[in-house]
């Protein structure tokens, strides 16, 4: 109810007055029926954003720790992660990431939108980085169809590290939708895995118009002495769509 609430009367209404959301290709996700919505990600405020001009509930999955707060601010944080349909996972332990997984699997059982973030971070620059695997995994174990969808310029509106949003228009692109149920039973197969997601980073890297860095973001993050990969290391044009064997 919260998260209707907050879409459709209390924050909705003044971010589409505000913002003016401008989409492309909306009509690409389906009415009905599980989905897979895989994004970029280029500022917090993504998560607002994206399940703000969908038709139906996003569904996205955080870490527990963001709903155990104490004082006001963790009650606003919990407030905040439950009302945009966000549900708490243990990342914490070995099997951080199949929690994850199987968490969104339940949403996607369930008929439902599940939102992802294939680079597994926010981008440091505004760049696209590597897709991790799990969005595959997904997509096979699921056999829902991969919408994938670019921000354009929400890191123009919320900047990285700052807490004040600039006035812009936001513009989304979203992609038409990427089956991959030809390939179910493969899951688990590395190469498998691995071609779906750079086919599905690819299509976002088209959508969005960004360069792309074959560099896990979090790597970047986790080693503060590593050095932002150089535009000669980056693909500035997009890589040949992988193809996959049966």
């Amino acid at each position: 109810m919260l998260y209707w609430l907050l879409k459709w009367v209390f924050l909705g209404p003044l971010l589409r007055v505000v913002f003016r959301p401008r989409v492309e290709g909306l009509a690409n996700v389906p009415a009905t029926g599980p989905v897979i919505l895989a994004s970029n990600h280029l500022s917090f405020s993504d998560s607002i954003f994206m399940p703000l001009i969908m038709r139906r509930k996003v569904t996205f999955v955080a870490k527990a720790e963001y709903f155990t707060g104490k004082g006001i601010k963790g009650w606003f944080m919990k407030a905040f992660f439950a009302g945009t349909g966000t549900i708490p996972v243990d990342r914490s332990g070995g099997r951080a990431a199949r929690a994850a997984l199987d968490t969104q699997l339940r949403v996607l059982r369930a008929g439902n939108i599940a939102g992802i973030y294939p680079e597994g971070t926010r981008s440091p620059d505004g760049r696209l980085y590597r897709g991790k695997t799990g969005v595959a995994r997904l997509a096979l174990e699921s056999g829902a169809p991969v919408i994938p969808l670019a921000m354009l310029n929400t890191d123009e509106i919320q900047p990285t590290g700052n807490l004040m949003w600039k006035v812009r228009r936001v513009r989304i692109n979203v992609g038409e939708p990427l089956e991959f149920s030809r390939y179910a039973g493969m899951a688990g197969d590395r190469y498998v895995e691995r071609a779906i997601t750079d086919q599905i980073m690819y299509r976002i890297m088209e959508l969005g118009g960004r360069e792309y860095v074959d560099v896990y973001a979090s790597k970047l993050k986790t080693t503060p002495t590593a050095e932002t990969p150089a535009a000669s290391s980056a693909l500035s044009t997009p890589p040949p769509a992988p193809e996959i064997k049966a």
